[in-house]
């Protein structure tokens, strides 16, 4: 249920700035960003910047996890791999457009707070797995999407193996200078892919062992 909090920041930091499918205003609407986010970080649950969830981590700003939504493309019938779990904000909205959304996190308490709060409020078509998230999910796979809230300087071939044809990846790449892109990969066949620059961004690193 919307608050008065919420649809200003809908109004003010997402309609405001082009994000305009329905779907996405609507799940920024159900889910409750305050209820993601410290406790001691709730009073700047619907301010525009990120904030830090603790292990180093932070849930990212509204307007780009709409952005992140919206590139998407999400449908109602679509399975889709979510990596970073994090506090588990992203997983919320997503699994309120899709029909089953699998959420990976590489550390542990994280993952486990998201688990169980996520399990509180009541969402029951989020699956869970503690690990690397630049391996994907294989078992699970192939999937219509896979967001991925962390940046590398190298997509992780095993993500573009298990998308779908036709699927897309919504992925932080780093160039050599440092900058980030959030860029949109569409799997075109078997071993083709097209790839657009959506905007700059700033992203805490993927971290991965198939890196090291």
């Amino acid at each position: 249920m919307s608050t008065p909090q919420i649809e200003k920041m809908i109004e003010k930091q997402l309609v405001a700035r082009g994000i305009s499918q329905p779907a996405v205003l609507r799940t920024m609407r159900e889910v409750d960003r305050a209820r993601f986010v410290p406790q001691e970080a709730r009073a700047e649950a619907y301010e525009d910047h990120p904030i830090s969830i603790g292990e180093g981590q932070t849930i990212s700003q509204p307007y780009m996890v709409a952005t992140m939504l919206e590139a998407a493309e999400l449908k109602e019938t679509d399975r889709v791999l979510d990596i970073g779990t994090g506090s588990g904000y992203s997983s919320a909205l997503l699994s309120r457009i899709v029909q089953k959304l699998y959420t990976i996190e590489r550390l542990a308490p994280l993952a486990r707070n998201a688990q169980e709060r996520l399990k509180e409020l009541g969402y029951r078509n989020i699956y869970f797995l503690i690990g690397d998230g630049s391996l994907g999910w294989k078992e699970e796979g192939p999937f219509d999407e896979i967001l991925v809230a962390a940046a590398t300087k190298k997509v992780p071939q095993a993500l573009i193996d298990q998308l779908k044809i036709g699927g897309r990846l919504i992925i932080p790449i780093e160039s050599f200078n440092g900058s980030q892109t959030l860029m949109r990969i569409r799997k075109t066949g078997e071993r083709e892919f097209s790839e657009e620059a959506l905007s700059p961004v700033r992203f805490v690193p993927l971290i991965s062992n198939a890196f090291l």
